[in-house]
């Protein structure tokens, strides 16, 4: 792939290759105080790549280098994700300054870019993911208008489209059996979800993170049917 150069100072060593790759969006009003914002030593902020609206990516930090993207955060046990991933910022406002869909461009150069990550470092798809999937307490993005779906067509990450299912809501609040298993079900895909029995504020912000990812129409943190088919047919394809 062709990159534009843009290094940032903000990086440390890795422990270990990458293993995962953590998409976010800028959440900034343009690409150009993103990018600024990634570079500058005072932010303490930064990523791999970043990739703008018409398709250019531009390389900041080396994948040998940990990047500083993912903050506190967790998959599949993983707590040091900045170690963990390739972390790539895809320009859009974001939920605070306009949130709006990725364009053509910037969507085919992301699954290139995706691509090419992969090429050289062993990534499962269960190990493409959002922001808001390894801090679901904190985070958003990339948020539930990003292509997941179209990345997934593309060869990259889980996709699952099981027929609607009926079923009662578990929402905040509620206890038991079926709430743990729902605990259980997330833990296992990847979130840090904590079998407890509980419908908690965190399980609450997990569904939400979930939904934003791979059921995109109804963003409510409420466990309905659908979200749980959902869960359970991602669950099957990574058995």
């Amino acid at each position: 792939m062709d990159f534009i150069e843009a290094p940032s100072p903000n990086f440390d060593a890795r422990k270990a290759p990458p293993n995962a790759v953590v998409l976010h969006y800028t959440g900034m009003q343009t690409g150009e105080a993103a990018l600024a914002r990634l570079r500058d030593p005072a932010a303490k902020v930064s990523a791999h790549y970043l990739v703008e609206e018409d398709g250019r990516v531009f390389r900041m930090v080396p994948e040998e280098r940990r990047a500083w993207h993912a903050g506190v955060s967790c998959w599949r046990g993983e707590r040091d994700m900045n170690g963990a991933s390739v972390g790539i910022e895809v320009v859009n406002p974001g939920h605070e300054f306009g949130y709006r869909a990725f364009p053509a461009p910037q969507v085919a150069a992301v699954i290139a870019l995706v691509g090419d990550i992969r090429t050289r470092w062993t990534i499962d798809d269960a190990r493409i993911v959002g922001h808001a999937d390894i801090a679901p307490d904190r985070k958003e993005d990339p948020g539930e208008l990003f292509p997941w779906r179209t990345l997934a067509e593309a060869g990259h990450g889980l996709w699952a489209d099981p027929p609607s299912a009926p079923g009662l809501p578990l929402g905040e609040g509620e206890e038991g059996v079926a709430v743990f298993a729902l605990q259980a079900g997330f833990t296992r895909l990847g979130y840090d979800c904590a079998p407890s029995g509980r419908f908690d504020r965190h399980t609450a912000a997990v569904v939400r993170a979930f939904q934003r990812h791979w059921r995109q129409d109804k963003v409510d943190g409420v466990a309905d049917g659908d979200t749980r088919a959902r869960l359970i047919a991602l669950l099957r394809a990574v058995a």
